[in-house]
């Protein structure tokens, strides 16, 4: 198996994750066996609980720190227990003085790797190889490399697709930058962002492209979506089918670290509402040179609640917004805990920015939406229909659509995918199209 191969192997499912499982199996039986009695009555119980210590400290955690307001899901937990017993077995057999010693640390290094290879199953969070290894993109540029290019002069009441024409030099994928977008406005301390640029905007002269802001989840950073989410690929597989025409996307960050939760709101936490509503689109139009009159917003689990959050809250400059396994309000773990931390416990100030509140008490009949949940999410999906029912009563269009999925970012990546023809009609690439069904 050549590199590039090895680096493209799946992680979520396949011949890979199926070795890595079954060769852990095989260290935990051999971390499991034991010749006495002493061993099954004292051993193997100690590592039993300490498993299930480890999984109750780290609730704890959960509960007391709140490093993010998502629960931990039951497989996570028990594969946590099962990689803290599987050392402190392997702590045993390494004290009993076992000629083997080289063969029980791999077997517990090989329950770590198929706990690893299991919880990020369950997230989807890198889905190759070389994803988890955090190679660099090999489509990856500095965008000072970026040739500057004349805009196209193209009619405003036709679709771009009807009066572009590839040029043949058009490269055949897009390119990834990673970028600094100040918080000039809102003094908001952000990481770097990311930008994909489509096929077309690489050619010389080009059109003029809307926007899409992608939010990552949290815990997290937006080189998740480009990770996780595959961006680059889904994107360049659009454009392959538009003759290279696709938005611009942009990935702020939007907490400032990878556990931080600002809420994408304006509070005690950080600005981060005015730096993705204004410093975000400021910066497009000035460094990109796009149609930032022609914007959509979407994101996944967190940065969906935070799509929502800004298309309510900003429908002139995110009229169209993509909500994948968002939250119906933002959270913190529990709402009296958001508003103090927030707020400083003034409920009333929490209510004006709260989803299901402005809903009740504004109307949006130009705001167009997509929700889209896994069907085994029991945690997001009745509040993604609850979020659609009160956006219709706020004559919002909205449609609400369910994959076959959990919570997770292979959900992510497959709800941007089937979104794409939809919100390329709603930005001026294409004629109106319907949404995902």
């Amino acid at each position: 198996m050549d590199l590039s191969r090895l680096l493209d192997a799946p992680l979520i499912a396949g011949v890979l994750p199926t070795t890595v499982t079954v060769l852990g199996a095989m260290g935990g039986v051999l971390l499991l066996v034991g010749r006495t009695r002493r061993w099954w009555l004292r051993a193997v119980p100690v590592a039993v609980v300490a498993g299930a210590v480890a999984v109750g400290v780290v609730l704890l955690v959960m509960a007391v720190f709140r490093p993010f307001p998502d629960p931990l899901p039951p497989r996570v937990l028990a594969w946590i227990a099962v990689v803290v017993a599987a050392f402190v077995l392997a702590g045993h057999k390494l004290r009993r003085g076992w000629w083997r010693a080289g063969l029980v640390v791999v077997s517990a290094l090989l329950v770590l790797a198929t706990g690893a290879v299991k919880v990020n199953a369950v997230y989807g969070y890198r889905p190759t190889v070389g994803a988890a290894l955090g190679l660099p993109f090999s489509n990856q540029v500095d965008l000072a490399d970026v040739p500057a290019a004349p805009l196209l002069t193209t009619p405003q009441d036709r679709p771009l697709a009807a009066t572009w024409t590839a040029p043949p030099d058009m490269p055949r994928r897009g390119t990834i930058s990673e970028v600094t977008v100040p918080g000039t406005v809102s003094g908001f301390t952000a990481r770097p962002a990311w930008v994909y640029l489509p096929p077309a905007y690489l050619t010389s002269p080009r059109p003029r492209l809307p926007v899409l802001v992608l939010i990552p989840g949290q815990p997290g950073g937006p080189e998740d979506w480009l990770l996780a989410g595959r961006l680059a690929a889904v994107m360049d597989s659009f454009a392959a089918a538009h003759q290279g025409l696709a938005p611009v996307v942009v990935v702020p960050d939007a907490t400032g670290s990878d556990l931080a939760n600002t809420m994408c709101l304006d509070s005690r936490l950080g600005a981060a509402e005015t730096y993705l509503a204004r410093d975000v689109p400021n910066w497009a139009a000035s460094a990109l040179k796009v149609d930032t009159g022609r914007m959509a917003i979407g994101g996944f689990s967190f940065g969906g609640t935070c799509a929502l959050q800004l298309a309510l809250r900003h429908p002139d400059t995110f009229p169209t917004f993509l909500d994948v396994s968002g939250q119906a309000e933002p959270t913190l773990g529990d709402r009296p805990s958001t508003v103090e931390a927030a707020f400083g416990g003034d409920d009333a100030a929490f209510d004006e920015v709260a989803p299901l509140s402005e809903l009740r008490h504004r109307t949006y009949p130009e705001l167009h939406g997509t929700l889209v949940v896994g069907q085994k999410d029991d945690t997001y999906r009745p509040q993604a229909e609850q979020v659609t029912a009160a956006a219709r009563a706020a004559g919002a269009t909205i449609a609400l659509v369910e994959l076959p999925a959990g919570h997770s970012w292979s959900l992510a990546s497959e709800a941007l995918c089937a979104a794409l023809p939809w919100l390329a009609g709603r930005l001026g690439i294409l004629e109106p199209q319907p949404p995902p069904s």
